[in-house]
Formats: C-alpha cells, sequence, structure tokens
C-alpha cells in the first residue's frame, strides 16, 4: 500500500469516525411490503437499450407503483428500477406524461423513495434507477474490482432514460424531464445535470455532496470505498433490514482509487475528480437554462460540509449569472417538525414536499 493510500484510508477513516455508524440519521417510516397486485395490473415493457427485463422479477406495490428488474453490460448483476405512475396514467391512455428521476444515496436502494411520499405525483412519472451502495452514478474507472462492471452513468443516462421513454407514455424533451437527489444522489443529480442538459432541464440537490473540492468531501467517497459505514449513509425506508434507518454498508471493499481515481492533487492525479467536479465554474456553466435548487441543513457532522457545499455552488452560479434556488435549513425549526437539520429523511421528506409543487408548476408552464 503505498503512502497516499494509508492517507485516504486515514481520511476517510477520519470521517467515518466523526459521523459515526449510521448515528447522525433519524429512522425513516418503513416500506410497506408488496400488495397482492398481479403484474398484468401495470404496463407491459419490453427489452431494449441495452437493458434485458428478467422475467417474473416485477414487484407490484399498487398498480401505480411497482418495481422492476433488468441486467446490462454495462453493471455486474441484477438491477432494480422502481417506477410510480400518476393516478390518471391509465384510465387517460391519450396523455404524456413529465418524468422525474430521484437518485437515492449511498448505503440505499430504489425503495428509498417510499421515505419522501411527494415524490409520488399525481403530476409526473418518477424513476427510481439502482444507484448502487457506493455506485456515486459514475462510470469507474477501475472496472476489475469485487463490484464487478460499473458504469452507472452509462447505465442510466444511455440505457435508462430512452428506455422508460420507450416503454412509458412520457413527455420527451428537457423542459419535461427533471433529476432529483440526495446526499450521493444529490451529487449525482447535479452531475448527470452537467453531463447531459440536452436531457433535464430541472435538477435538485438535497444534502449533496457537490463540491469534490472540499478534502471532506473527497473522504466521503473513500469511506464508501472502504466500506466504512457511517459516512454519508441515506437513512431510508430499506437502509437496514431491521428498518432502523441505520445503514448496513456499502457493500464489498474496493480500492480506495476505484470510483475517480486518486484523491491527491499531486502531477494532475486527481483529474478525474476535477473533471466531475459539480462545483467547478466550467460545469456550473453548463447548467445556463436549467432549473436548479439545492437545499441542506446544518446541524450535523454531515450537513454542516453539504451547507459550505452548497453556499459554494450557489455563489458561482451567481457569478456566472444562473438563477437558482438555496433553501438553506439550518436546524430544521423553519422547515418542518420532524426536521432536525441533518442528513436524513426527517428533512428531506420535507424539502421534497416543497419542491415537487414547484417542479410540477415549472412542468405546466413548459406546455
Amino acid at each position: 500500500m503505498t503512502p497516499l493510500r494509508l492517507t485516504a484510508f486515514g481520511a476517510a477513516l477520519t470521517l467515518a469516525a466523526l459521523t459515526g455508524t449510521g448515528a447522525a440519521h433519524a429512522d425513516a417510516p418503513t416500506a410497506a411490503p408488496a400488495a397482492a397486485v398481479s403484474a398484468s395490473t401495470v404496463p407491459g415493457f419490453s427489452d431494449g437499450y441495452g437493458l434485458t427485463l428478467v422475467p417474473g422479477s416485477t414487484e407490484v406495490h399498487s398498480p401505480t407503483d411497482f418495481t422492476i428488474t433488468v441486467t446490462t453490460k454495462q453493471l455486474s448483476g441484477k438491477h432494480r428500477i422502481r417506477i410510480l405512475l400518476p393516478a390518471g396514467y391509465d384510465t387517460d391512455p391519450g396523455r404524456r406524461w413529465p418524468v422525474t428521476y430521484f437518485l437515492h444515496g449511498g448505503g440505499g436502494n430504489v425503495n428509498d423513495v417510499a421515505a419522501a411520499p411527494a415524490l409520488h405525483s399525481d403530476s409526473m412519472i418518477t424513476v427510481v434507477p439502482d444507484g448502487g451502495l457506493k455506485g456515486w452514478y459514475a462510470n469507474w474507472l477501475m472496472q476489475n474490482t469485487a463490484e464487478g462492471a460499473a458504469n452507472w452513468e452509462t447505465f442510466h443516462l444511455t440505457q435508462v432514460v430512452p428506455f422508460i421513454d420507450a416503454n412509458l407514455r412520457t413527455r420527451v424533451g428537457r423542459a419535461h424531464r427533471a433529476v432529483v437527489g440526495l446526499s450521493m444522489g444529490g451529487y449525482g443529480s447535479l452531475h448527470y445535470a452537467q453531463a447531459r442538459p440536452d436531457l433535464f432541464g430541472h435538477v435538485a440537490a438535497l444534502s449533496g455532496g457537490i463540491d469534490f473540492g472540499k478534502p471532506e468531501i473527497r473522504a466521503a467517497v473513500l469511506a464508501t470505498e472502504l466500506n466504512l459505514t457511517g459516512a454519508w449513509c441515506a437513512a431510508s425506508s430499506s437502509s437496514s433490514s431491521s428498518g432502523s434507518g441505520q445503514c448496513a454498508g456499502y457493500g464489498p471493499y474496493v480500492d480506495s482509487d476505484a470510483i475517480f481515481g486518486s484523491p491527491y492533487p499531486v502531477f494532475g492525479a486527481d483529474r478525474v475528480w476535477k473533471a466531475v467536479d459539480p462545483a467547478a465554474p466550467a460545469n456550473l456553466a453548463k447548467l445556463s437554462g436549467t432549473g436548479i435548487t439545492l437545499y441542506t441543513g446544518n446541524n450535523d457532522l454531515i450537513d454542516v460540509h453539504t451547507e459550505v457545499a452548497s453556499k459554494t455552488v450557489k455563489s458561482r452560479l451567481d457569478q456566472l449569472g444562473i438563477p437558482s434556488r438555496l433553501v438553506n435549513y439550518g436546524n430544521g425549526a423553519s422547515l418542518a417538525p420532524s426536521c432536525d437539520g441533518g442528513h436524513n429523511y426527517g428533512c428531506w421528506a420535507p424539502a421534497f414536499a416543497d419542491y415537487i409543487p414547484r417542479l410540477e408548476a415549472a412542468f405546466t408552464a413548459a406546455g
């Protein structure tokens, strides 16, 4: 192990110690078991865009809430996509709908959406693709780790999005498509909106790791690679088998350079980190014409860093003349009684309840 790797390990350990093993995360409602509803009550899907459906794997929670499972050469194993339809989807067959993609946080999965009821809207389709326990919405630099193939960005942007458009009655075009996420998914949402401004006209990042210039955020990524639980887990309805809301882990240990390469600014070693940094002015400039919303608290050892990151992004957007909205709810008192200003669904659920009506209005205004 090189001295740099030892330093990376130490940095990740430090962050894990600061955040504790899930201690910073409040419990969220446990996911309801799938209802006894036949798969024939939900829309049929066909293979395409590199995705192959796993036969007999559809989980039907209700006629407007179901999960399909797919395989792809871009990722090892099977991966779920949870889909929430508006109530009128079946009864109004001539109508097409805008789509919001929800990106879950580290240590979470597609069932986390159950903890944010506002995301199940009667004005849009919500799609929740698997993002991996530590996928970081990236095409990993290393493809030969214990995780195997890990091209998450390709999976989401060039496979899932067109697959959904081909199988559901969606409204295509960036004005009718949003990407939102929290924690690790907050990074993913802002990065995806920058990588593909042609796809997404609206973006929201909640308590996101959105400034790779911050050593603490780079250390959080390292902690997930090394499976040091407690570092930015997304406490959710499914983060542990007990439903306690505590993060169960990030999967197998992988090399500390596996996702974005070396995090150290030595002779350009951190070039990938810089290239995908959502807070980099060159990347923020790509969001011109995009509806941008940021939410953060500042009342625990995680959101104290997301607050700084969100303020940095907001300031740089202002300097670029790009409109954006930052909701800094501090200790949570201004947001909701359930919110303590920390890194949890007690804050994220009401944040989405604030955001979704605004997004619905933007979709309606787009015609």
